[in-house]
């Protein structure tokens, strides 16, 4: 198997349960305009993100690494009226160019876009009383995994969802010699979920339009 064969097939999928929408077409398009890099999911990808928001029926979703916004309008769009999403950008170009496409799916109001670095952010959650989140989607730099993974936990309520994308890091995250700054961070991260007593966890590998990847996926019990 090779790539163009992965791509067919996420496009067969895509094709056959995901309607066309230009909305989200256009994210895409404005995205690559302004330069943005293309570390968005895919559109299956961000369906399934979308599905397991409202299989769990969360009301309130945070999400670390906007980028252009796609997955932002994803999670948004399983919420119900009066659920929020709040977002963590540390780019203000790219955090722009999300507001804006998140302004044209209609979903502004239910989008609060947070500038800044994370961990300069996450405090000011907590001193907000914003928390618990029912939802997490950590998809920013992996190097600052653990510490995500972290402030999750402070941000969580028993049966909050912690999902962490781009794990796989194509294969890398198996080399324990690797020294790749990416690679380090999301495999401590992975011994952070497996020691604490929080949480149950596990990860799944993928193929597709984004290469080989993966996700990780974590529920907190206590």
């Amino acid at each position: 198997m090779n790539q163009a064969t992965w791509s067919a097939v996420d496009n067969y999928f895509c094709d056959s349960l995901i309607p066309t929408d230009t909305t989200l077409t256009q994210a895409l398009l404005d995205s690559d305009a302004a330069g943005l890099p293309q570390h968005h999911v895919a559109p299956n990808q961000g369906k399934f993100l979308h599905l397991l928001v409202k299989m769990q029926g969360a009301r309130k979703i945070l999400e670390f690494g906007t980028l252009g916004g796609y997955s932002t309008i994803w999670l948004a769009r399983a919420l119900p009226e009066g659920g929020r999403v709040i977002t963590l950008e540390a780019n203000p170009q790219a955090a722009a160019i999300a507001a804006a496409n998140i302004a044209r799916a209609g979903v502004s109001h239910l989008v609060d876009i947070r500038i800044g670095k994370a961990l300069d952010t996450l405090p000011l959650l907590e001193q907000e009383g914003l928390g618990p989140f029912d939802f997490i989607f950590i998809d920013a730099d992996k190097p600052n995994n653990p510490h995500y993974l972290e402030w999750s936990l402070k941000l969580s309520r028993p049966g909050t969802v912690i999902i962490g994308d781009n794990v796989v890091r194509n294969g890398a995250v198996a080399d324990a010699e690797n020294q790749d700054a990416n690679v380090q961070g999301v495999r401590r991260f992975f011994e952070l979920m497996a020691a604490n007593p929080r949480l149950s966890a596990t990860a799944i590998q993928t193929v597709g339009s984004k290469g080989f990847d993966g996700f990780s996926m974590a529920i907190v019990t206590a």
